[in-house]
C-alpha cells in the first residue's frame, strides 16, 4: 500500500474483507498493520487468475490535470520491458523489474505472463454521482468503462473526493463482481484529505515515529501516493482476482502478494522506516523504480513466492 498502516507501533492487522451478493471486495489497503516477515508462502487456490494480454481501462472521477493523468498511465506502460523508453543506457532498477514477480506468480500457477495493455480512458469530471460516495457506487462507476472479457478497470477519485472508509480503514481495493466476472481497482487521491495515512512515506504519519517525509518523485505527493497503493493492488488484483488465487490467510482474511510486505519498499524497512532508497540527485527525491519517458517511481516490496520474502527493488 502507499501507507500501509495507521499507526506504525500497532501489530499486524490482516486485511478484512467486504463481502457482497454481487462484488467480493478483495486486498483492501488497511492503514493498521505493520510489516512483519510472513511465516508461511502464499498458497495458490486453483482460481482463475489475470493472464495474457490484460486490458486496462482507467474511470477518472473528479479533477485531474494532463501531467497527473501522465504519471499514472506512464506507470502502467513501464510494466512492460518492450515499452520502457529509457534511451541506450536504462538505469536500473526498472518498473518491469519489479513486475517480474508477479510474472513468476503466474508461471508456478502454469499460466502465461500477464501483460498490462492500456485501454480506453474515460473522464467524468463534474462527479456524476457527486463527491461523498459509498463502496457499492464504486462498482457502478467501473461497470461505466466497456471492458473486452479478462479486462479490468481503474477507478481513480480526485482529491476532494470523499470514499466510504477511505483514510479511516483503507487508501483502495480491488474487488470482483460475481455475476459479470469483472475485475477493478479503486484508488484514491489523499493528498488533502489524509496524506497521513494513504501517501506515506511521503508525508508524516498521523501516527508513529514521526521521520522527515521524503521527497515525491514525480513531485506530486498525492498522485505519487496513488501509484503505491495502485501498484500494490494491481498485483492482488491479477493475482488474486476472485479471492480463490494465491493469499495467504483465510478466505475471509487475505493476504496478497504486496499486502503481505506492508510499509516496505527498500532493504533495511522498518515501522516508520521505508527502508534504504534511490535518491534523485536534481529533485532529492526518493524512489526505487524507474519507468516509461524517465519516470521515477516508489514502488511496494512484493512476496517472493520463490524465496519465501519480502523482495525489493533495492
Amino acid at each position: 500500500m502507499g501507507f500501509y498502516q495507521l499507526a506504525k507501533t500497532m501489530p499486524l492487522v490482516i486485511v478484512l474483507i467486504y463481502l457482497s451478493l454481487a462484488d467480493v471486495c478483495l486486498g483492501a489497503r488497511k492503514l493498521t498493520s505493520l510489516y512483519q516477515p510472513p511465516p508461511m508462502a502464499l498458497t495458490y487456490h486453483k482460481g482463475a487468475l489475470l493472464e495474457g494480454n490484460l486490458p486496462v481501462s482507467i474511470l477518472w472521477y473528479g479533477e485531474f490535470s494532463p501531467a497527473q493523468r501522465s504519471i499514472i498511465a506512464d506507470f502502467l506502460l513501464s510494466l512492460n520491458p518492450q515499452q520502457e523508453h529509457l534511451g541506450p543506457s536504462p538505469a536500473k532498477p526498472l518498473v518491469s523489474h519489479w513486475w517480474n514477480t508477479i510474472q513468476t506468480y503466474m508461471k508456478r500457477a502454469g499460466r502465461s505472463d500477464a501483460r498490462i495493455v492500456l485501454a480506453s480512458q474515460v473522464t467524468d469530471r463534474n462527479c456524476s454521482l457527486g463527491k461523498i460516495l459509498k463502496r457499492s457506487q464504486i462498482s457502478r462507476l467501473a461497470r461505466r468503462v466497456h471492458l473486452k472479457a479478462g479486462g479490468l478497470t481503474l477507478v481513480l477519485t480526485a482529491k476532494d473526493v470523499a470514499v466510504e472508509g477511505f483514510c479511516t480503514s483503507n487508501c483502495g481495493f480491488h474487488s470482483s463482481n460475481a455475476k459479470e466476472k469483472s475485475v477493478f481497482i479503486w484508488v484514491g487521491n489523499s493528498v488533502t484529505q489524509c496524506p497521513g495515512n494513504c501517501a506515506w512515506p511521503f508525508h508524516q504519519p498521523i501516527y508513529g515515529p514521526q521521520t522527515q517525509p521524503l521527497g515525491a518523485p514525480n513531485g506530486d505527493v498525492g498522485v505519487d501516493g496513488m501509484i503505491i497503493n495502485i501498484a500494490g493492488l494491481l498485483t492482488g488484483a491479477v493475482t488474486n482476482p476472485y479471492g480463490n488465487g494465491y493469499f495467504l490467510g483465510s478466505d475471509g482474511a487475505q493476504l496478497e502478494a504486496a499486502s503481505a510486505c506492508p510499509g516496505v519498499y527498500g532493504k533495511g524497512a522498518y515501522p516508520g522506516y521505508a527502508g534504504e532508497l534511490l535518491v534523485d540527485r536534481t529533485t532529492g527525491a526518493s524512489y526505487n523504480a524507474q519507468g516509461n519517458n524517465g519516470r521515477k517511481y516508489l514502488l511496494p516490496a512484493l512476496f517472493d513466492p520463490v524465496t519465501s520474502q519480502c523482495s525489493t527493488l533495492v
